[in-house]
């Protein structure tokens, strides 16, 4: 593992990092996916990301998040994991999908149709061994949290 990764890991599992990066990490996502006509997500030079365009589950309207994701093998979709950066409450993006599940990415620039589906049971508890292996300090998120971290597939449409 390069230092960089390594000294990216420590300090995401931080209660620090916890704390600031739900305010600073979407805010800098969109907008520099927006200046740079969607081909850069800034998040994504520490984790692959997508930005996920879904229905909001009360509203109806249009919410578009940026998430960092664990891209499948030969492009077949993505994990998305509602980690909420360790903090007690799921993410309102994973309430969408549940009420909602076709949605959209944009990933390295290109708009893409999806379906998400919420992993359960052994699917979610091998797709959950993957993510750790993808980026450990999620096992420090869900060791700090009551709730179980929910995690979606992503398949094209």
């Amino acid at each position: 593992m390069a230092l960089g990764t390594a000294l990216m890991q420590k300090a995401s599992s931080t209660r620090l990092f916890a704390k600031v990066a739900p305010h600073v990490i979407p805010a800098l996502d969109k907008a520099v996916h927006r200046l740079t006509g969607g081909r850069v997500i800034l998040s994504a030079r520490m984790l692959p990301g997508v930005i996920l365009t879904s229905t909001g589950a009360r509203t109806g309207r249009p919410r578009a998040t940026p998430l960092a994701c664990m891209p499948l093998e030969s492009g077949a979709g993505w994990i998305l994991i509602g980690s909420n950066f360790g903090r007690p409450g799921h993410p309102a993006w994973t309430v969408n999908l549940m009420k909602n599940p076709d949605a959209q990415v944009s990933w390295k620039g290109r708009d893409i149709a999806v379906r998400a589906r919420l992993l359960q049971g052994a699917e979610r508890a091998e797709a959950w061994r993957a993510v750790l292996r993808f980026w450990p300090p999620y096992a420090t998120y869900q060791a700090r949290i009551e709730r179980e971290i929910r995690l979606f597939r992503l398949e094209r449409r």
